[in-house]
């Protein structure tokens, strides 16, 4: 999960798109990735060196380096998926992009890339390990293209693969600081479980007051990384060993009583601050692994509490347990309260709304979709008009060019105009920091040490993309002066500066079809999930597939709000795209936070109040009167007249 952005002090009348540029993340140093990231090109760099392929070195080195850049805080088993899959792409198109480089023509290569960028830039709507992917896909493709190394392709892709490997294993074996409670090789998902329960507690106590919306929203942002850390593959061959079971069960415990402090939120209702206690406590016995102890219960005065009071028994009865399976309570039954907006939900998706699918499906249907269209079509350009122009100019390192297109035209990266001054200012620094560097240092020796400081940094400078970029920089002119090459740093500049001039034209260029595709996409999606929940609620489902459907409307309602914010944060002539686009997006979570209410309440009376039905009621109107009065992305949404 991303760490939080540091904001601008209040007051502040700079532009969305230059705020965005000076906005920081903050959080703890992940020490643990910057001990990972010393550990992982300096050494391998050095070994190839002293062995006398130092061009074998350089490519296995550019392996770790881009897998430390997706080394995020998290599970070690997300961590195999959301670095590995990058990983085997970037081998790929090492491979693709030197057999294309030695056997085409400049034209030919040029279509071959800008193929490629088509292509990728399609699967980067997928998600965020596909857009990983497709990023190290065509920039391992244009270095394979263009960096003069004596190895075949298919050499080159096993020493990228083994560099990245590096980094896995590093990864998998090295414990966590401080986290050594239990079994060490799940602390990224005890940690992640324990965030939910704080969370819980947090909502708890902001119930009724003005921070509720936000506590609910770190909430979700918990859950979606609880959810990540326990779905990457599994750490044994056996999946049933003792510390795992416990934080399934754990976690699983925590699905009822997020729904509970949920529908409490929507009450509005202050409550006693030691309903907070409970959540807080269970927090503390997923970290230390101990046993949670007696629980406060709260008062069951109303429907939200005696479910929550119901919940955390179910979550006491699941920690004493140990992590022994931990059965779903039973369905509630069939409500008679609600039938006729039942019909009117189910009406509006089947008029409005296509079913959702799974796997292969929504992966396909993301790629083909206006999101996916709009990607390949930005990517595709930017990466073969920078591949045609640097050809034509003759650069030695022509590949930069390309390569830096991709990271800059990439529109999850964040919006336009703010990756643009970040990479220019980061890459004259940097430049600039390596020719002092260089004039000073011993070669190879110095600048082998150079690779391996960059390296731990990079967990570090991801905080801001300048930083980021900077240390990347002098990172890359090291492994190119290691490499043989004369140094290049006046080079990396001009070329970057080129491919930022390349990017923001082809950014500002009307696409095939409506703008706003992303976002348009996204909150389709949102759109969709939110009413499959509702329905659900609505026709008494059983709690387990609820409680996935929550989970999928909570989620996909944060993906639109993150493309809704970056696309907000663009240019004036970019932002208006996705005018209207928050309002729905508001409106969804309103609609989702009373359908959790509504799913309370029947679980407990049977029927739903005049005020859930008024509500729900006013909150579908409102969204259809905001479809037709929205802007070209926020109309995609998928909304009809009930």
């Amino acid at each position: 999960m991303p760490a939080p952005r540091v904001p601008l002090p209040p007051g502040s009348v700079l532009p969305p798109w230059l705020a965005h540029a000076l906005r920081t993340q903050r959080g703890p140093v992940p020490w643990s990735a910057v001990v990972r990231g010393a550990l992982a090109a300096g050494p391998l760099l050095l070994a190839a060196v002293l062995a006398g392929r130092e061009s074998l070195g350089v490519v296995a080195a550019l392996g770790a380096m881009l897998a430390g850049i997706n080394d995020r805080p998290g599970s070690r088993r997300a961590a195999v998926h959301r670095v590995g899959v990058p990983a085997l792409a970037g081998a790929a198109g090492l491979a693709v992009g030197t057999y294309a480089g030695a056997s085409a023509g400049a034209v030919v290569l040029t279509l071959v890339l800008t193929a490629l960028g088509l292509v990728a830039g399609a699967v980067s709507a997928a998600g965020p390990v596909a857009s990983g992917a497709a990023t190290q896909l065509l920039v391992a493709a244009a270095v394979g293209a263009g960096m003069p190394l004596p190895e075949p392709g298919w050499e080159r892709a096993l020493f990228f693969l083994a560099g990245a490997g590096w980094l896995i294993v590093l990864r998998l074996a090295l414990p966590t600081p401080g986290a050594m409670a239990d079994d060490f090789r799940f602390d990224g998902e005890r940690a992640a479980v324990a965030g939910v329960y704080d969370a819980v507690a947090g909502l708890l106590a902001a119930t009724g007051g003005p921070h509720a919306g936000t506590r609910r929203a770190a909430l979700t942002a918990a859950l979606d990384q609880a959810q990540d850390a326990l779905a990457g593959p599994r750490l044994r061959r056996r999946a049933t060993s003792s510390a795992e079971r416990r934080l399934r069960a754990q976690y699983a415990a925590a699905l009822p009583l997020a729904e509970a402090a949920t529908a409490l939120a929507w009450s509005g209702e202050p409550l006693p601050a030691r309903t907070a206690e409970g959540p807080r406590r269970l927090a503390a016995a997923v970290r230390t692994g101990g046993a949670c102890g007696a629980l406060p219960a709260p008062a069951r005065s109303v429907p939200g509490l005696r479910a929550l009071d119901d919940a955390l028994l179910h979550a006491a009865d699941a920690f004493d347990r140990g992590g022994r399976r931990t059965p779903v309570p039973a369905d509630a039954g069939e409500p008679d309260g609600h039938r006729a907006l039942g019909h009117a939900a189910r009406r509006t998706q089947q008029k409005g709304l296509h079913s959702r699918g799974t796997g292969a499906r929504d992966l396909l249907r993301a790629v083909t979709g206006a999101g996916g269209r709009e990607y390949g079509f930005r990517v595709g350009l930017c990466f073969g008009t920078g591949a045609a122009v640097a050809q034509a100019l003759h650069h030695a390192h022509w590949y930069w060019l390309p390569a830096t297109a991709v990271f800059l035209v990439k529109p999850d990266l964040g919006p336009l105009v703010s990756r643009v001054l970040c990479r220019a200012a980061g890459t004259v620094l940097g430049a600039l920091a390596f020719v002092v560097l260089a004039a000073v240092l011993p070669r190879p020796g110095g600048l082998v040490a150079v690779v391996a400081l960059c390296g731990a940094l990079v967990p570090v400078a991801t905080r801001h993309f300048a930083a980021q970029t900077a240390v990347v920089t002098v990172l890359v002119l090291a492994l190119v002066m290691v490499g043989g090459e004369p140094e290049a740093s006046w080079s990396r500049i001009g070329e970057t500066l080129t491919a930022c001039a390349i990017v923001l034209v082809v950014g500002h260029l009307p696409v095939p079809g409506q703008r706003g595709g992303n976002v348009g996409a996204r909150l389709a999606s949102a759109s969709d999930a939110a009413h499959a929940y509702l329905v659900h609620v609505l026709n008494a489902g059983d709690r387990a597939a609820r409680w996935a459907l929550r989970r999928e409307a909570y989620r996909t309602l944060a993906e639109a709000r993150a493309a809704i914010e970056r696309a907000g944060a663009e240019l004036p002539t970019l932002a208006r795209q996705a005018e209207g686009a928050d309002e729905v997006a508001a409106t969804l979570e309103r609609l989702v936070d009373t359908t959790t209410a509504c799913a309370v309440h029947l679980d407990d009376t049977g029927r739903l109040t005049p005020r859930h039905t008024e509500r729900l009621a006013v909150l579908l109107d409102t969204l259809v009167e905001q479809r037709e009065a929205s802007g070209p992305a926020a109309s995609r949404a998928g909304l009809v007249t009930t």
